[in-house]
């Protein structure tokens, strides 16, 4: 993946969003990220499947609920990035959400 494809797919806010949430929790359900970010599941799903297509994540299905993580084809360039722009101060704020989320175990 070239560097340019690469912020062309974060280069939407909700799915730099995602790709920051997901790589904080290493795997996250479609139902977590959407009440994190408090967005609707098909706007969601949309755009983590961009995220798909541009080889950023992988998914897994268990039952009815699919699981999103980091795709292991990542360089460090690309892993390094991702972290630095996980420390701005919005992602703490969904990151808390998606932490109370997780604790109520919707899926």
């Amino acid at each position: 993946m070239t560097p340019l494809d690469f912020f062309k797919a974060l280069s939407d806010e909700t799915r730099l969003n995602l790709l920051v949430l997901i790589h904080q929790l290493n795997e996250v359900c479609v139902c977590e990220l959407t009440s994190a970010l408090e967005l609707s599941q098909p706007k969601i799903s949309r755009h983590l499947a961009i995220l798909r297509e541009a080889k950023l994540i992988s998914a897994r299905r268990k039952g009815k609920w699919v699981y999103y993580r980091l795709s292991l084809a990542l360089s460090p360039w690309h892993t390094a990035t991702i972290e630095h722009a996980a420390s701005a101060e919005q992602h703490k704020i969904h990151m808390k959400k998606l932490l109370s989320v997780k604790q109520e175990q919707c899926c």
